[in-house]
């Protein structure tokens, strides 16, 4: 009766999800440096509320742990982007990679927010407590898509205007940093503990002399 000649996914939102090996060494390793941190600074406000947000680039913290993360990050984003796009290899384009650690504890949470100007957000998950249900310890994720509320009656996954998931310790989420996103208060006596952090790539120095 018909031919379908070709289907594709058009302005789709990559997403991923990577769990980092062997993490319960890594993740007590940085639990005790964020103690060590938390010590020397307050930390700064961003979207945090009610928890703590470290001051600076993380990733400038020559702590074994802290770049051992660093390099899980690095081959997580080059991992995803190269899945995205066969035209560039990531490897030849200088990335800027900025990270900092949270902490919520009973309560605390994180606004909604995007990160203007990177390529990629990420988060790795240090230690997440455990609950039976509810929203404790989850992040969510908004259809950055306005005009779609008629779709919605087809009850399809491509249409959902929100998706939240709760990462478990020794994960690392990828999004896109465009992507509206925030964290449901701690309901929990345990603390949350995560390092978000930010990847934005430009050319090579040597490649824009050449493309001017």
């Amino acid at each position: 009766m018909f031919e379908t000649t070709k289907t594709e996914t058009l302005f789709a939102t990559p997403f991923a999800r990577i769990k980092v090996a062997d993490h319960d060494i890594l993740d007590a390793e940085l639990l005790a440096e964020g103690a060590r941190m938390r010590a020397a600074s307050e930390g700064v406000q961003k979207s945090n509320r009610g928890g703590w947000h470290s001051q600076g680039n993380i990733f400038d913290n020559p702590a074994e742990c802290i770049q051992h993360l660093r390099a899980a990050a690095q081959a997580a984003i080059f991992d995803l982007t190269r899945q995205v796009t066969k035209r560039v290899d990531p490897a030849d384009l200088q990335m800027k990679l900025s990270g900092w650690m949270n902490a919520n504890p009973q309560g605390g949470f994180n606004a909604p927010h995007t990160h203007p100007g990177a390529h990629w957000s990420g988060v790795y998950y240090v230690s997440q407590p455990d609950v039976a249900d509810g929203t404790s310890g989850m992040i969510e994720f908004l259809d950055p898509r306005t005009d779609l509320p008629n779709w919605r009656i087809l009850r399809a996954n491509t249409f959902r205007p929100k998706r939240k998931i709760r990462p478990a310790a020794g994960e690392i989420i990828l999004f896109p940093s465009y992507l509206v996103h925030w964290v449901y208060p701690n309901e929990t006596d345990d603390e949350r503990v995560t390092v978000a952090f930010n990847a934005t790539f430009r050319k090579k120095r040597s490649a824009r002399k050449k493309a001017s």
